[in-house]
């Protein structure tokens, strides 16, 4: 079993103060932990997940001083928050986001690294299996049903021959999502037509183009668009093309539907991983990733009227 050291209250640089969550019972360890929290960008599905973790750990009856680190999409940061955590040898490291969790596998192979909001592990290559990922690394995966995502679509736009795929071209499991929804789309019998972006500096740009020469418009779950949904809202509405993404935020941000699932959810599961490494019951090496699959539909209502769009019956009770 792996002893969990007690370290001294680190010094904390950078965006946030720490914090001090503690918690009785469940036979926890006695010491205060240390755990970084390192997240790609603040939209409100990364924060659910945050905050789902955070429960878990205080469900479990560790005391634990969090030091919560944004990086606001900036690569740069991301890499001195991972090797700041790195530095003060934390006892784990969670990493929200796929690019967050790349920068901090860059920088350790020893401390103990749980993932959530990542899609597709072993497409980051993060790991060498969902079922025995092999490094420090393991998590919970935010992977939806893309083909079903795909399949409702026309169910709201019945006429529909065109769909355009907006994701972020250096974003791993956003292409790797694209790909699925591409093949699902080619298999309905439409045409596709695509716009990548690398920042939110482009997406209005990029998104505009597309609108104009598409019947719908798929995203799928992307930090830069989940930051830019206003945008995207705005260019659906002045060119009368429904967006439909991934994630339920991004669909209340701007999306007409989507087949999505809790992020709160998903960071609790990565937080009862967590406490299983640190109780010293399994590696992170031997950690099979975990999957959602409590799926439900999710509705935007204004959006749907402001363009036009009549909700299929069996939506109705899905409407925010």
């Amino acid at each position: 079993m792996k002893t969990i050291k007690r370290l001294l209250a680190f010094f904390v640089a950078m965006v946030m103060p720490t914090i001090m969550l503690s918690a009785c019972g469940n036979g926890a360890a006695d010491s205060v932990l240390q755990i970084g929290i390192i997240q790609i960008i603040e939209h409100p599905a990364l924060d659910d997940a945050r905050m789902g973790f955070m429960s878990a750990i205080a469900s479990q009856g560790f005391e634990v001083e969090f030091d919560h680190q944004n990086a606001q999409g900036d690569i740069s940061v991301m890499s001195t928050i991972a090797q700041r955590f790195s530095n003060n040898n934390v006892d784990l490291i969670l990493a929200i986001g796929t690019g967050a969790a790349q920068a901090v596998a860059a920088e350790t192979e020893t401390i103990p690294i749980v993932g959530t909001a990542i899609t597709n592990y072993v497409v980051a290559g993060l790991v060498d299996s969902n079922e025995r990922p092999g490094f420090n690394i393991t998590g919970a995966s935010d992977f939806k049903p893309v083909e079903a995502q795909i399949a409702m679509i026309p169910e709201f736009v019945p006429e529909i021959q065109t769909l355009g795929l907006l994701y972020s071209s250096n974003e791993p499991n956003s292409v790797y999502q694209a790909a699925i929804a591409r093949a699902a789309a080619l298999a309905m019998g439409w045409e596709v037509r695509e716009g990548t972006v690398t920042t939110t500096v482009d997406v209005h740009q990029v998104a505009t183009s597309v609108a104009q020469h598409v019947d719908a418009i798929y995203i799928p779950t992307d930090n830069t668009f989940a930051s830019s949904m206003s945008v995207v809202a705005q260019i659906s509405i002045d060119t009368g093309t429904p967006v439909f993404a991934a994630e339920a935020n991004m669909t209340m941000g701007g999306g007409v539907a989507t087949l999505s699932f809790s992020y709160y959810d998903v960071g609790y599961e990565s937080g009862i991983m967590a406490g299983i490494i640190l109780r010293g019951e399994s590696e992170p090496a031997e950690l099979p990733i975990r999957w959602s699959s409590n799926f439900f539909y999710v509705v935007n209502g204004e959006m749907a009227e402001a363009l036009g769009i009549t909700i299929p019956e069996r939506f109705l009770e899905y409407i925010r």
